[in-house]
């Protein structure tokens, strides 16, 4: 990376201004009260800007965040989407005690079996570096007295446009837990009367940073009947959900046609 003076030397300015307030922050009991009403005039000036400043930037840092087109994904995906509760601000940011089958969001729901419903379920905002959704979920279950929880994801109907026995969906996700837990993704694919169903397993998800885990699912393993697609929906399950709390950061859903071999 070039080096560049003038971007050094602001950020010398900026880290000497921070060190120049803190060392009046610690000194203030021997401070003139004349010199303290001035100092006191001159900081809520540069609160002001530098709250401006902060909720200025706030949109479009959220904005620069990886675009879906942008996304490293395979050779000949021809459709990428990711979940409504990880894009933007859901109506229902938080979830406490929900029943079974309470929705997040029109696309998305919880089930579970805890009768006295210990859950909460709730949107936060992303916030390091290498986040790429502006959104995450976090689940807390640490009363939980039930033996299943998880997480059903409806797909766009766009995803069943032209789709065929030939294509793979791939699930990319990351995800992080305070205790390690196993994690597995369901796909279901309503077909007629018919629903078929594919369990993948995301692997543990041990305590510590966010992990990036990908899943395939090769249709070409399941007898679905393409003239006769109806839904697709993924569920999202949380194995020996009691004690732990879980955060899903990122989840992209894509499509490719199987590589002819």
């Amino acid at each position: 990376m070039a080096f560049r003076p003038r971007n050094w030397l602001d950020r010398m300015a900026r880290q000497r201004a921070a060190q120049s307030w803190a060392k009046l922050c610690h000194n203030i009991e021997g401070i003139r009260p004349a010199r303290l009403r001035y100092l006191r005039t001159e900081a809520v000036a540069t609160r002001a800007q530098m709250d401006a400043f902060l909720l200025q930037s706030a949109e479009r840092a959220l904005a620069s965040r990886a675009e879906l087109a942008a996304l490293p994904l395979p050779a000949g995906t021809d459709w990428r989407w990711r979940p409504e509760f990880l894009n933007a601000p859901v109506r229902k940011s938080g979830l406490i005690g929900p029943e079974s089958g309470t929705k997040l969001t029109d696309g998305a729901a919880v089930w579970h079996d805890c009768v006295a419903r210990a859950l909460i379920l709730r949107q936060v905002r992303n916030v390091d570096a290498t986040d790429l959704s502006a959104y995450g979920l976090r689940s807390e279950a640490f009363g939980f007295t039930g033996s299943f929880l998880s997480l059903a994801i409806d797909l766009p109907p766009e995803v069943l446009v032209g789709l065929t026995l030939n294509h793979i969906i791939r699930l990319e996700i990351v995800a992080q837990t305070e205790r390690a837990q196993n994690i597995y993704a369901r796909l279901n694919i309503s077909n007629g009367p018919n629903i078929e169903e594919t369990l993948r397993h995301l692997g543990e998800i041990r305590q510590g940073p966010a992990r990036a885990q990908v899943v395939e699912f090769d249709l070409a393993l399941t007898q679905m009947n393409e003239m006769r697609l109806d839904k697709i929906w993924l569920d999202l399950i949380f194995e020996s959900p009691a004690m732990n709390a879980a955060t899903i950061r990122e989840m992209v859903f894509s499509r490719h046609l199987r590589a002819n071999v």
